[in-house]
């Protein structure tokens, strides 16, 4: 497994807003999380991270096939901590240690510390991923739904 992060441009914007929706599909479906799904953006609000100057979009290859995507939020200042989010695997390539890569490839990249994200407190599997990557809760958490619950990492 040779996992490589490539850096996303904007001409792609259409095809990762695709798999991103496709990616989330499952979720939403699960938590009608209309509000905050990946799911359910618009392909503008990619263009419009895409146009950030601080936001590195990455699909997540295996040996060139692209099997998920990352988003890394860096405004490449020691007082603003750097972001993930979101971080998604196509449904047909999950439980394969992608996105473990993925978090390893984009801390070599950006640096290994100082970073936060959010995931789903019900997501346990997520949860597990986070922590055994060196990330732990804040003790923050953001209700959405009576459903879902968003809980925030922190990695120093």
């Amino acid at each position: 497994m040779a996992v490589d992060l490539v850096r996303i441009g904007l001409d792609e914007a259409e095809s990762l807003w695709k798999m991103q929706v496709r990616s989330f599909a499952e979720l939403y479906a699960k938590y009608q999380d209309t509000d905050t799904s990946p799911a359910t953006e618009k392909v503008e609000k990619i263009i419009a991270r895409l146009n950030q100057p601080f936001t590195y979009y990455y699909y997540i290859q295996d040996d060139g096939v692209t099997v998920g995507a990352i988003r890394v939020v860096d405004p490449q200042s020691e007082d603003v901590p750097k972001r993930i989010s979101p971080l998604f695997i196509l449904p047909e390539y999950r439980n394969r240690k992608y996105a473990q890569k993925a978090i390893m490839k984009a801390e070599e990249i950006h640096g290994k510390s100082n970073w936060e994200l959010d995931t789903i407190l019900q997501e346990t599997g997520n949860c597990y991923l986070y922590e055994k990557m060196g990330y732990y809760q804040t003790g923050k958490t953001e209700v959405i739904n009576e459903k879902l619950t968003l809980v925030f990492y922190k990695k120093d």
